[in-house]
């Protein structure tokens, strides 16, 4: 599907470079600026004001991802990308706000009709309507195995079931929640809806104090018969878990990548500028062979992660059939990477960086969430093994059938 000859998750548009440089300059002073001022605040509140989503929408930060004629800027893929890596030198809940809004649109547009793209993609592209995404559940993976059902009367779907770990619930004005037909099983009988925040039949349990990413609020979700209208269905009876994992997952693990590759970007900066100016045994620190070894490592793992996060990026941006697996890749890759960088930058740091005075202690904090945020290490293992036996036996298959064809030249001449 597409809109105006833009396709539908925004891959064929892009920006000037100059433009790109106007928005990157923009985005680095609002981090380095007004973007440290809110962390301090997040951090000594736990909390996320409605002012912070304000100032970020009014900069322009939440439809930086979007094509124009959704309302965003039109960035491509790849220049969205390297926008990410600097948000996420901010605070990870910041980064969180602009990663979930400049990246749920693209789990609705592609199945979306005109009137749902006025009613709930516009408005969510121009940060005026807060849409968490809805899978997980308490007892189930996050896949076919979903069991929050919908019994349809009518125009009226009635929902049942429960979600937890459900990012921006509490906040939010809707759910982009995913269930099935009653009775139905696998994903040929999921849905997905857009669920009103605020109708009738839920219990939303606030489950924010979490070890990091504080002031980012989640919730667990209790659904009885709660109606939602028919209307709100995004593609058709059938299509739930293609909205889910089709368009949006693949470019959401990349983006989850490049946040991994900017926070560890931001625990270097905070490591080599307290390796600079700290002395020992009257030398500075950075005269040490062993911190400036671990910073040398530091900087390669970056630049590593970096390079096959931007690989990912570009194959997708192109429509790649590998696109997937590299972004399992990159991911499994910038998380590890992220683990390694973040542990090396607090011990530079010295017993000093265990303080919650010194910011790398709450880099070091937000850097575990990474581990679960699309999946953990063990899904990304599962994609890339998955994606690796096929190759490898579709080569085989293709192998095998060319043996099996004689070949010309080595053939007898006709006696006849």
């Amino acid at each position: 599907m597409s809109v105006t000859g833009i396709t539908a998750d925004g891959r064929g548009s892009s920006v000037p470079d100059t433009r790109y440089r106007e928005l990157l300059s923009a985005v680095t002073s609002w981090v380095e600026g007004p973007g440290e001022e809110w962390a301090g605040r997040i951090e000594a509140t736990g909390q996320v004001p409605d002012s912070l989503w304000k100032e970020l929408r009014e900069a322009g930060f939440l439809s930086l991802a979007a094509p124009v004629e959704l309302g965003g800027q039109g960035l491509s893929f790849v220049q969205w990308m390297g926008l990410m890596e600097v948000f996420s030198h901010s605070h990870a809940s910041v980064r969180m706000i602009v990663h979930v809004v400049n990246g749920t649109w693209r789990a609705m547009n592609p199945h979306a009709d005109e009137q749902q793209r006025e009613k709930f993609v516009r408005p969510s592209v121009a940060g005026e309507l807060i849409v968490a995404f809805t899978l997980t559940e308490p007892g189930n993976g996050t896949g076919a195995d979903i069991t929050s059902s919908v019994r349809r009367d009518g125009d009226t779907y009635y929902l049942t079931g429960r979600k937890h770990l459900i990012t921006f619930g509490v906040r939010c004005d809707y759910w982009l929640l995913f269930a099935r037909i009653e009775g139905s099983s696998g994903s040929d009988g999921t849905v997905a809806l857009l669920v009103d925040r605020h109708a009738p039949g839920v219990v939303v349990e606030n489950t924010s104090e979490t070890l990091g990413v504080h002031g980012t609020d989640h919730a667990s979700l209790t659904f009885t018969d709660t109606p939602v209208p028919v209307s709100h269905r995004l593609g058709a009876e059938g299509d739930g878990l293609a909205v889910a994992l089709g368009g949006f997952l693949t470019p959401s693990r990349i983006s989850v990548a490049m946040s991994c590759v900017g926070l560890a970007g931001r625990a270097q900066q905070l490591a080599v500028a307290y390796a600079l100016e700290r002395t020992t045994f009257g030398k500075p620190l950075v005269s040490r062979q062993a911190i400036a070894f671990s910073l040398a490592e530091n900087e390669a793992d970056i630049a590593a992660a970096r390079a096959l996060t931007l690989q990912a990026a570009e194959d997708w941006q192109k429509g790649s059939d590998a696109a997937p697996a590299l972004s399992s890749m990159a991911k499994l890759t910038a998380v590890d990477m992220l683990t390694r960088v973040t542990d090396k930058a607090l011990q530079v740091h010295g017993g000093i960086g265990y303080w919650k005075s010194m910011p790398i202690e709450r880099v070091y904090r937000d850097a575990r969430a990474q581990r679960f945020e699309e999946g953990t290490n063990e899904i990304q293992k599962t994609v890339i093994a998955r994606d690796l036996f096929r190759r490898a036996s579709a080569g085989a298959a293709e192998a095998a059938a060319a043996a099996d064809v004689p070949d010309p030249a080595a053939a007898p001449e006709s006696l006849g």
